[in-house]
């Protein structure tokens, strides 16, 4: 427990000391999503200054009205104005690996990283992050993939019960391992991507190997504090949604703006606080420990070279 507090204490003031790259995060994900609903908001006025839903959406936020807008034939299929906001989703997602090593690199180095060094950690791990999470995206996604199966199955075997409230308990039950496995999963690839900065390695593989070995070895203390952040961030939507719900009211768009963007920052913090934990146990525990290590070549003695001398007849004497 002591290790799960230190872990969370460290990981905490590596990321209030650097705020500024979630704000940045936060300025990038809302211009991204400015611009991708541009096509959307484009055919939703259009579509509203001849419509009588229009007050149930400008004056509230009505989603069976919403439901109905987007199914009448006069506002036309939903996939165009739509995919620019799919489109900038991947560039946000693109621009996360691009920046994301030197987050990373600013995290494991107790001075302010230049501006110059940053963008050169970027570009020099870019490659590598992607390979990193082509790894990440076909292990997590066969290991979801068979749980979730499997959760299906057993839920189904369960409501064959004369217990009525065993489905549920199964359900529950289930889910709570999936998070588990994936919160595991995070904390493996996290800590392989700040190997791959730290020591600024090539091969991915080495990281991913390493990476698994001490999650495995430190899981209870890493996967606690991970859950402990993961636990505050629902803590957040919690608060969030209710503040929304009872402080903001229906017609007050610049309120629910308000409270929206402070969860998602807040959410981010709660992220970034994840990588800055992984970064603190790295430079604890992986930094100095790594097989990686540059090693130092032994002592080697030196060896006397023997000096020759001149005789008075100007020959040399051997020594």
């Amino acid at each position: 427990m002591n290790d799960d507090k230190n872990l969370i204490s460290a990981g905490l003031r590596i990321v209030n000391r650097h705020k500024r790259f979630i704000f940045w995060f936060w300025v990038l994900n809302l211009a991204l999503a400015w611009l991708g609903s541009i096509a959307f908001r484009e055919m939703a006025s259009s579509t509203l200054d001849r419509s009588l839903l229009a007050d149930r959406l400008l004056h509230g936020f009505d989603v069976p009205a919403l439901l109905e807008l987007m199914g009448r034939p006069e506002t036309g299929p939903m996939l165009e104005p739509t995919k620019a906001a799919a489109h900038f989703a991947f560039v946000f997602f693109f621009a996360t690996l691009l920046f994301l090593p030197g987050v990373i690199e600013a995290y494991t180095n107790e001075g302010r990283l230049s501006r110059d060094e940053f963008f050169r950690v970027c570009g020099r791990n870019l490659w590598r992050f992607i390979r990193i999470f082509i790894l990440f995206a076909i292990i997590a996604g066969a290991i979801g993939g068979a749980l979730f199966s499997g959760e299906h199955v057993l839920v189904k075997f369960a409501g064959k019960s004369t217990y009525e409230l065993l489905p549920f308990y199964t359900d529950a039950a289930i889910l709570t391992l999936i998070f588990l496995v994936m919160t595991w999963l995070r904390i493996w690839f996290d800590l392989s991507q700040v190997d791959v900065v730290f020591r600024d390695q090539r091969a991915v593989r080495k990281s991913l190997r390493s990476g698994f070995r001490y999650t495995l070895r430190h899981l209870l203390s890493l996967l606690g504090s991970y859950v402990v952040i993961a636990v505050v961030a629902a803590l957040i939507l919690i608060v969030g949604v209710w503040i929304w719900r009872v402080a903001v009211p229906p017609q007050s768009i610049g309120g629910a703006f308000v409270v929206s963007q402070c969860m998602l920052i807040l959410w981010l913090w709660t992220r970034f606080w994840q990588r800055s934990v992984a970064a603190a146990f790295y430079l604890r525990a992986m930094a100095i420990a790594s097989p990686s290590a540059v090693s130092i070549p032994p002592f080697v003695p030196p060896v006397a070279v023997p000096i020759p001398t001149e005789n008075p007849a100007g020959g040399e004497n051997p020594a």
